[in-house]
């Protein structure tokens, strides 16, 4: 994942999270009861949570966003009112008022506001026993997009 995080995130601040600490993370973990992917963390080590420069998610197959991509507006972070732990607004409230599948934790907010998410996919994990990341699209069928979250935001793409 080493230089995939260049231009990654634009200067907006809105999604960005506290400084991460490792009592954030447990505490994260803790309240989803999950363990989180460690390039997600290392993600938010650098940056906890923000809006995206590279927006574009190149898929093999049409969603309600566009044939061939979705689009991914902010990843979220732990902690502040969009953290992924947030009572009010986080993974836990956004499955329930959203009705996506409870594979996991919602990690990526769309900029359809709910209609589709990205989400860590708990059901399935990779080589290194970590969960994979799925697009759920308006159908709330899981479809897995990339092997972790590393592949994820090597994936990312600027423009449409």
């Amino acid at each position: 994942m080493a230089g995939s995080l260049d231009g990654l995130f634009n200067e907006e601040t809105y999604y960005t999270g506290p400084a991460l600490s490792d009592a954030m993370v447990a505490s994260a973990e803790r309240e989803l009861g999950v363990t989180l992917p460690a390039a997600y963390l290392r993600v938010l080590r650098l940056r906890n949570g923000g809006s995206l420069a590279r927006e574009t998610f190149p898929t093999p197959f049409a969603t309600s966003w566009a044939d061939d991509h979705f689009a991914v507006r902010a990843i979220l972070g732990i902690g502040g009112d969009n953290g992924i732990d947030s009572p009010d607004g986080g993974s836990r409230y956004l499955i329930e008022e959203w009705d996506y599948p409870r594979i996991g934790v919602v990690v990526a907010e769309c900029p359809s506001g709910g209609h589709d998410t990205v989400m860590l996919d708990y059901t399935k994990r990779n080589a290194d026993g970590e969960p994979t990341v799925a697009y759920i699209d308006e159908d709330r069928e899981p479809r897995t997009v990339a092997d972790g979250f590393g592949a994820f935001v090597e994936a990312l793409r600027s423009g449409e």
